[in-house]
Parts: structure tokens; C-alpha cells; sequence
């Protein structure tokens, strides 16, 4: 089959790719000529695991191309994608104006019928504003259909090609037929493909992201109140999960969480619903929440050093929102660094994939270093912000060697408690009571 994909960020990226591996012809499209450049000459402009293989696989055997000409590449497609920025606007609304100008010009170019997808998150109603703008130039059939994606960072190829579920709002069957036989190879093993009505298509992607949140934030108030009153969260998240009405995931603790999704999705969420005259209470609870718990471990932090941290040195593990990405969108590691530059301490961070982004936001305000261990060197203690996959399992020798102090602040639970005692470590987690004693 014959795709075009709009749009090669994140989600545009990873469903040509894998539209790609599964034998269509997929063209990208993306104004950024230095993009597309570096894309035909086999650079991924993103981090994903094993999406550089599919890629460049890809592109050799012919089925994936690149261009900056939006006609040139729908001329052929039988599905045109738009997977184009949402980005929040200032009010917290998903802001249309890339899907509606792209619907726009659309409608100037197509010459015979094509189903045009949402693959963009979008409030409900977009397809209906998708198609009209579509219309007002049009002299072909075609149809809108919402196709949300659900993609984690860090497992983005995986959910694509074996996802739970692939959702499909259409109210025509003969756009239905042409998404069915699309997807039937990623659900060869009876996975659903969920077909449904537009307005339902496009909810479903903020409410599964908005209670994946309410399930996260949740998890994070009953490990502050655990401090409270002496409890240990790992038991009471341990003793709640195994419950299957509530499941095991999404129940860890830590400091909020970020990316490109949950806070964009959520508040998106809340705004369509006071544009509709109702106030989602339990949304706006979470998002409040959330906001405080990225910065959890500062009051920590200044109660360790009796409130003076100017002066102080730490070191920083993690600065991506999440593990196996370089995404540093709403990463609690960004609210963290202001908070301590502002209190006039200083910092030495490492990140295996999203050193990069940061320097770019915060330039040289804080260090840079060539690896965890690196980033230790004169610091009065360290800070966890990512639960990167080789910050698990530490040489802990060395990293209390290489400290002043063998003091950790972990926001994201990485060692067990009686480790860190046995240790020598001075150790503050999250819902957890601190173990050793302060320097």
C-alpha cells in the first residue's frame, strides 16, 4: 500500500518506519529541508531504541523515502497521514494549526480518493474541523479518520508493531475496509482493532493518558503520606498491585511524571472540558499534584544542609523524563535543576541520550559529564532524577569514594533500603524512610 506520512517527529517518524518494515511504500514529508537531508542519508533524527535498524533497513531495500513536497508525496498514497504537532497553547488547549493548515492544503492536491488519518492527539471534534478544511477545496471524495496513536518512549517500536489495541474512528465503511487490511498484519495474533466513531476514537487517547497520570500521581500522594506516618510505599505499591482490579504498573513512585504526552494530553483534557462547561475536579488535582511532586526532593535536600545550598555541589543522574529517550519535555530533572541554580548550588549531570537537549535549554548552567561515575567528582551529594538502566546496579564502592559525602537523594527508587544502610550511605528516597546517618 501506497502511505504518507506528514509530519517525521516522534510519532510521524516511528509510523513510517514501521509502516515501512511491514512492506508498504512510505514517503515522509517534513518542511525542515536540513531534516529530510540528513533522514535520506540514513541519520535518525531522534533517539528510539531499535528504531535506527528498522530505518536504515528501510531505506536500503527502497520502501521508505523523504521529501520536503507535500503534492509530489500524496500523488500516489491511498492513506495520507498527519502526524504534526499539538503543541499546548497558553490557555493549555492542543493547538491545531499544523493538522488545519496541512487539512488546508490538502484539499487543493488530492485528485482521487484517499483516507486522510488523524495520527496527531487531538480534541474531540478535529476530524470534524480535519474534514472541513479538507472540503473547501476539494473536488474528490475522501475520508477523515482518527487512528490515535499509543506509543511509550522507549518501547515506541514495540507497541507499533505488536500493539494491545489499535483504535480506528470512521463513520464510513469504506475508509473502515482500507484501515482493516492496513493493520491486519500488526494483530495477526487477535489483538483488537477497535473501530468506533470519530469523537470516541479521539477521547480514548486523552482518557487512557489522563488515568494512566491519575494512576502515577495517586501512587506519588500515598508515598508522601507513607513518610508521614512510617510506612514503606514498595510494600503498600506491592500489596495494591497485586490486586487485579488495579494492576501492577504504573504504580512506582517518584518525582511526577513528564514527557511529551501525559502533560500536554492532560491538560488538553481539562481544557476541552471547561470549553464544554464541565470541570474535570479529579484532572485538576492531578495536574496540581504532579506539579509539586517534580520538585520533591528539593525540601529534602535544603532540610539535609539546614536550608543553605549555596555553595553546594551535587551530582545529577538522569536528565531525559523517562529512560531509553532523549525527550526532556516536562522532565522532573529540568524543574529540579532551577530550583537548586536558584538556591545557588551547582551541577554536574549525565545522561546517556539527553545531555544534548539540556545544554540546548539551560546551555552551560550547569556541567556536563563523560559518565555517571565522571559527574560524582566533588560533589556533596548525589541526585537521581532518571531511572537509566545502568544507574541500577552501581559500583557502590566507588561511587561512595568518589562523593564528599555518601549522601544520594533517589527520586526514582533505585536501591533497596538495607543495601544502602549495609552501604554506608546516607539514603532519601521517595515514600520511603531515609536510611544511615547525615554527614
Amino acid at each position: 500500500m501506497n502511505i504518507t506520512v506528514v509530519g517525521t517527529g516522534y510519532v510521524g517518524l516511528v509510523t513510517g518506519t514501521c509502516f515501512a518494515e511491514t512492506g508498504n511504500h512510505v514517503v515522509c514529508v517534513d518542511i525542515d529541508a536540513k531534516k529530510v537531508q540528513k533522514m535520506k542519508a540514513g541519520e535518525v533524527p531522534i533517539y528510539e531504541p531499535h528504531l535506527d535498524v528498522l530505518f536504515e533497513r528501510n531505506i536500503r531495500q527502497g520502501r521508505l523515502h523523504f521529501t520536503t513536497e507535500l503534492a509530489d508525496a500524496i500523488a500516489d498514497a491511498r492513506i495520507i497521514f498527519l502526524a504534526l504537532p499539538t503543541p499546548p497553547g497558553e490557555d493549555g488547549s492542543a493547538d491545531l494549526k499544523y493538522v488545519l493548515g496541512v487539512a488546508d492544503e490538502l484539499g487543493g492536491l488530492i485528485n482521487d480518493y484517499k483516507v486522510i488519518v488523524d495520527k496527531s492527539t487531538v480534541p474531540v471534534g478535529t476530524a470534524e474541523k480535519v474534514r472541513d478544511a479538507i472540503a473547501r477545496h476539494a473536488r474528490v471524495d475522501f475520508d477523515v479518520v482518527s487512528n490515535p496513536e499509543f506509543l511509550r518512549e522507549g518501547f515506541a517500536v514495540d507497541d507499533f508493531l505488536k500493539p494491545d489495541r489499535v483504535v480506528v474512528g470512521t463513520s464510513s465503511e469504506r475508509a473502515r475496509k482500507v484501515m482493516e487490511e492496513l493493520y491486519k498484519p500488526f494483530v495477526r495474533q487477535g489483538n483488537p482493532i477497535l473501530f468506533m466513531d470519530e469523537r470516541s476514537a479521539e477521547l480514548t487517547k486523552y482518557a487512557a493518558n489522563a488515568f494512566l497520570a491519575t494512576k502515577i500521581t495517586f501512587m506519588n500522594e500515598i508515598a508522601n503520606f507513607c513518610e508521614m506516618v512510617g510506612a514503606d510505599v514498595d510494600k503498600v505499591r506491592i500489596g495494591m498491585g497485586s490486586d487485579s482490579r488495579i494492576g501492577k504498573r504504573f504504580l512506582f513512585p517518584g518525582i511526577g511524571y513528564g514527557g511529551s504526552c501525559f502533560p500536554k494530553d492532560v491538560q488538553a483534557l481539562a481544557k476541552s472540558g471547561n470549553d464544554s462547561g464541565y470541570s474535570f475536579q479529579l484532572i485538576d488535582s492531578v495536574m496540581r499534584v504532579n506539579e509539586l511532586q517534580k520538585t520533591a526532593l528539593v525540601p529534602k535536600i535544603r532540610e539535609h544542609f539546614g536550608g543553605k545550598l549555596k555553595g553546594r555541589h551535587f551530582a545529577m543522574w538522569g536528565l531525559a523524563f523517562k529512560p531509553d529517550t532523549d525527550d526532556i519535555r516536562e522532565a522532573p530533572a529540568l524543574y529540579m535543576i532551577d530550583a537548586l541554580l536558584k538556591d545557588g548550588a551547582t551541577i554536574t549531570a549525565f545522561d546517556p541520550e539527553a545531555m544534548a537537549n539540556v545544554r540546548e535549554r539551560v546551555g552551560d548552567a550547569i556541567g556536563y559529564a563523560k559518565d555517571e561515575y565522571d559527574a560524582l567528582s566533588d560533589a556533596d551529594g548525589l541526585i537521581i532524577c532518571t531511572e537509566w538502566s545502568e544507574f541500577r546496579t552501581p559500583d557502590m564502592k566507588r561511587l561512595k569514594g568518589s562523593l564528599k559525602q555518601p549522601l544520594i537523594f533517589d527520586g526514582r527508587n533505585l536501591y533497596d533500603l538495607e543495601v544502602m544502610r549495609s552501604e554506608g550511605f546516607h539514603y532519601v528516597s521517595i515514600g520511603r524512610q531515609a536510611v544511615g546517618k547525615k554527614a
